[in-house]
């Protein structure tokens, strides 16, 4: 009954979160808008039409939300497969609702079926809410992150059936109670009667918009553009000891990974943690042959190193080159690098950013796109930047979290290397200088966003738009906002005028994650003010560079148009 609980209230917080609009104008026009009745005249569709096509959404969602990985795994098929073909069925039926011959084309086959109109336009809707279901992307909020982390591992019980059941449910709550008020809004206003025709084009445009904008991921820029102003009640009802002990669903160990706790992780010596964990519910593969994925049941009789990252990260791009180096130096005497992209941010699941950080970092190995951090869990990784490293029998025997330690896992590399071909002849070990600062020397790494704040100056940080005053005073390492700001759950974002940030900080480099267009002007210490340049996809700036360490005070003049996510720190 907890789940339950929790999954139809998670739902309802859902259903009403800017990442439902862009399903909204279908949803009024094809479920709603179609079954008005006119002067107790026929509808053009069923009175039930808005529940069938709210029906069929939950039945597809659900379906797809917890055994499409494991059915497009078992079929060996991509697992976009699915969001494709619903893409194409939304293109289908938006034409049919535009040309009247294309519907007919739709019908024809069901019509030999006994089931006339089943799936048509001006039939029940169910067909509609099948393929908005497969396409359908909520926000992923604890309650929707423990279904998909339960359905990508193959973790689905009892409890995962009603969790995903009941939030299902919840979402549909207000999709169908927008539906019916925008069909008791088309049957009053009376304008709407005399363009009926017009209504069904406008539907079927809608359908095809939406289509278009899923195929080139526009929601997810919206998404990044609407703050979410559901944020806080998510939280509010998964910040408890009894809602995150239900929602783990019998915890991150499964028996693929119960045995990696053998391994103490950053050992200075090599371990035996059972077998490697599969690449689990991966979105996409980059620097493959045709993007096809890697199978780590294939890669035996090589030594094989996972490395878990994220292009925007700070930890990362330190550890990076290193990386890269015992690719080049091993990779033909049989080193098979895997990075698995797990993405912090919402604009790291786009493979176009990845693939340009990858391509500054001159990653060349193949990159397993980790969207929805399956293979993470999978893993029971909690670290940016982790490392694993696999013997030649596909054994973990080495677990690095965190930065540092470079020539020891290098030195480990070898000699699995040496074990799994004794008497090759090895290069020389590479020498990328170690750039990871001292625990403590620097300012930790400091996020804007409401959902991994930390180090402000003040007491309160509420989501939503606020006017904000620089302290006369400020402790270290903290961060302070002047002017009126729009915080989000990932950024800060100025609304109206330019607005200021103000950082108290120790370290000889900062870098500042910034997305959106404009110049954020930047002083160090009351000094002069240069000119940042931000353009494009988020990502990181430097904004100090060669600074002694010392107390330091950096102020940020940042302009409407750009999103500041966070600050790190070197």
């Amino acid at each position: 009954m907890e789940l339950v609980i929790i999954g139809l209230l998670g739902g309802l917080i859902t259903g009403i979160s800017p990442c439902i609009l862009p399903v909204l104008p279908v949803i009024f026009l094809t479920g709603g808008a179609q079954s008005a009745r006119f002067d107790d005249a026929p509808a053009p569709a069923p009175r039930s039409r808005p529940y069938f096509v709210i029906l069929g959404l939950v039945t597809s969602f659900t379906l797809v939300t917890l055994a499409g990985s494991l059915l497009l795994g078992l079929l060996h098929l991509p697992q976009d497969v699915i969001r494709w073909v619903g893409i194409g069925v939304l293109v289908l039926i938006g034409a049919g609702l535009i040309v009247p011959r294309v519907e007919q084309l739709i019908e024809r086959p069901f019509q030999r079926l006994g089931r006339r109109k089943d799936v048509a336009n001006s039939g029940r809707g169910y067909g509609v809410g099948l393929a908005l279901g497969a396409v359908f992307v909520p926000c992923a909020g604890p309650v929707l992150a423990a279904i998909i982390v339960a359905g990508s591992t193959g973790r689905i019980g009892g409890g995962t059936v009603l969790l995903t059941a009941s939030f299902a449910i919840g979402v549909s709550v207000p999709l169908l109670a927008f539906a019916l008020a925008g069909r008791g809004l088309v049957e009053r206003i009376r304008a709407f009667r005399a363009h009926e025709h017009g209504l069904r084009i406008t539907a079927g445009i809608a359908m095809i918009a939406l289509a278009a904008g899923l195929a080139f991921n526009l929601p997810q820029a919206l998404q990044r553009l609407v703050p979410d102003y559901t944020a806080q009640l998510q939280r509010s009802l998964t910040d408890n000891p009894g809602a995150q002990k239900a929602l783990q669903l019998g915890g991150l160990v499964n028996d693929e990974n119960k045995d990696l706790s053998k391994c103490t992780a950053n050992a200075d010596h090599l371990q035996s943690c059972g077998t490697a964990p599969s690449l689990k519910g991966i979105a996409g593969w980059l620097n493959t042959p045709g993007g096809a994925p890697v199978d780590l049941a294939a890669e035996r009789n090589k030594v094989v190193l996972v490395d878990f990252w994220a292009y925007s990260c700070i930890n990362c791009q330190r550890s990076i080159p290193h990386v890269v180096a015992w690719d080049k130096a091993y990779r033909a005497l049989g080193l098979e690098v895997i990075g698995v992209h797990s993405p912090e941010y919402a604009f790291e699941k786009d493979a176009g950013n990845v693939a340009a950080g990858a391509k500054g970092f001159g990653i060349t190995y193949p990159i397993a796109l980790d969207d929805n951090l399956a293979t993470w869990t999978n893993y029971r990784n909690r670290y940016w930047p982790a490392d694993y490293l696999i013997d030649a029998t596909g054994t973990v025997r080495h677990i690095g979290f965190g930065e540092g330690d470079y020539a020891q896992t290098e030195q480990m590399i070898r000699q699995l290397l040496t074990d799994a071909n004794p008497g090759m002849t090895l290069p020389a070990p590479t020498e990328v200088a170690d750039l990871t600062p001292a625990a403590g020397s620097t300012t930790p790494e400091t996020f804007l966003g409401f959902s991994k704040q930390r180090n402000f100056a003040g007491s309160a940080y509420p989501d939503g738009t606020s006017s904000w005053t620089l302290p006369a005073s400020q402790p270290a390492d903290t961060f302070a906002l002047g002017g009126r700001w729009t915080i989000a759950s990932q950024s800060a974002t100025p609304a109206g005028d330019t607005a200021r940030v103000r950082l108290r900080f120790h370290a000889a480099t900062v870098r500042m994650v910034l997305g959106g267009t404009g110049t954020v002007r930047v002083r160090q210490d009351g000094g002069s003010w240069r000119d940042v340049e931000v353009s494009g996809v988020p990502r990181s700036y430097a904004v100090v560079a060669g600074a002694d360490g010392s107390d330091a005070v950096l102020e940020a003049a940042v302009p409407t148009g750009v999103d500041v996510y966070s600050f790190t720190f070197g």
